[in-house]
């Protein structure tokens, strides 16, 4: 099987994969089906890529930055759009 590059890129993407599928944005790809929400570990990947961004400051390249800044961006108000629901 082929696998994608080993990349910064890849790695957001990862995270915010697992973000989506914890606020139940978006189907479990093995059960083409919502995941019960779980707003705790959506916050824990949320989490993690702000450790990301905060670690990574001054050394990415301008479309790592903004890759990173936007997801995260976008990542918490889907959050914070569905706790709001809670």
């Amino acid at each position: 099987r082929s696998l994608p590059q080993a990349s910064f890129g890849l790695v957001v993407q990862q995270y915010a994969t697992q973000v989506m599928l914890a606020l139940g944005v978006m189907p479990n790809p093995a059960t083409c089906k919502p995941e019960a929400v779980d707003l705790p570990l959506a916050k824990h990947f949320v989490d993690t890529l702000g450790v990301l961004q905060e670690k990574t400051r001054g050394n990415l390249s301008q479309e790592e930055q903004t890759l990173l800044d936007t997801s995260l961006y976008e990542l918490r108000m889907m959050y914070v759009d569905r706790a709001g629901r809670r």
